[in-house]
């Protein structure tokens, strides 16, 4: 989440009217993420997100997303749920922008995960790829293989003033998932950005998923691979091996993983690795001006595809068997 929109007061207030949720008593921009324009809202009748969609978020993909979440829901799994105005739609227009009013969720993100962190996250990924397995929408993952090397080139011949030697390594790793990238595995409804940001707790027990504006169909083993990047890394950068496991655990305990999508965890975790490190350069390199979003770091990702390159087998992920 970020703001890079600024919603004037008027217009906000016009906006809310079509809303059967009271009028707006405050807004504050939240700066947490780098995607959407995004807004704490409180209204008299309670708190909500108001999100208006930038950037990779693709008008024609709202649909899927406002869709998905409201089956997720009817199925157990808590998410936030897109509230509707007056004339029965989820989304409008605020700011020359496509935006929606979506419900609170009570809990917070956590900084530091734990192994228990770890594991309600693999439950959950595992009980959302099942829950979604009856939906009947698809999207087709934009920021999958195929958009890596244009990803890289949208970098334009910067990358190596980020991280010398950093355009050598990347296009290294390119060529390798584009020789070795798996065909076929399992697959469905994934989230494809389950990082701690995205994900509640209270108490130390898992309360809820919110920002699926990534969800896509695709291998449900490659959503596994995400975590374990976003998860199951400290702060020098080494893998957490009880985390990992804690992970895997859990998830198998709700959906097995088969033979294939084990033998492709470690290329799938190389994959997710890249993903980030480009979409993260990208926009290290293109901080819009005025904009309320700090931007993260690509090097994290560039030093965790290192180490994946050295993963032989899921053991090394902490995956028993």
């Amino acid at each position: 989440m970020a703001v890079y929109t600024e919603v004037a007061d008027e217009e906000l207030a016009a906006f809310v009217a079509r809303y059967d949720i009271g009028a707006v008593l405050a807004v504050k921009g939240i700066a947490e993420g780098v995607e959407n324009s995004n807004f704490l809202l409180h209204t008299e009748r309670g708190f909500y997100i108001l999100t208006l969609y930038e950037k990779r978020v693709r008008e024609e993909d709202l649909p899927f997303f406002i869709g998905l979440m409201r089956h997720l829901a009817q199925r157990g799994i808590t998410c936030p749920q897109p509230v509707l105005n007056r004339e029965g739609e989820a989304l409008g227009r605020l700011a020359g922008r496509p935006a929606a009013i979506v419900t609170f969720l009570d809990g917070m993100w956590v900084k530091r995960p734990t192994a228990g962190h770890c594991a309600g996250v693999g439950e959950a990924l595992a009980r959302l790829h099942l829950a979604g397995a009856d939906f009947a929408m698809r999207r087709e993952n934009a920021l999958s293989l195929p958009a890596w090397r244009p990803l890289f080139m949208q970098a334009d011949g910067r990358a190596d003033t980020v991280s010398p030697g950093l355009a050598a390594r990347t296009l290294s790793a390119l060529d390798d998932l584009e020789r070795a990238w798996p065909a076929g595995l399992p697959g469905g409804v994934i989230h494809a950005d389950l990082f701690p940001d995205n994900v509640f707790f209270i108490s130390g027990r898992l309360s809820g998923l919110i920002d699926f504006y990534f969800a896509c169909t695709d291998a449900f083993a490659y959503d596994l691979a995400i975590c374990l990047n976003a998860w199951c890394f400290e702060a020098d950068g080494s893998f957490n091996l009880t985390k990992g496991q804690a992970m895997l655990t859990a998830y198998e305990r709700v959906r097995r993983l088969d033979d294939a999508e084990v033998a492709a965890l470690p290329i799938l975790c190389r994959g997710a690795a890249l993903r980030f490190m480009l979409t993260r350069l990208v926009d290290w390199l293109n901080v819009p001006p005025g904009a309320l979003v700090k931007p993260k770091d690509p090097l994290e990702y560039d030093r965790k595809l290192s180490f994946h390159r050295r993963v032989a087998s899921a053991a090394e992920y902490g995956l028993a068997r």
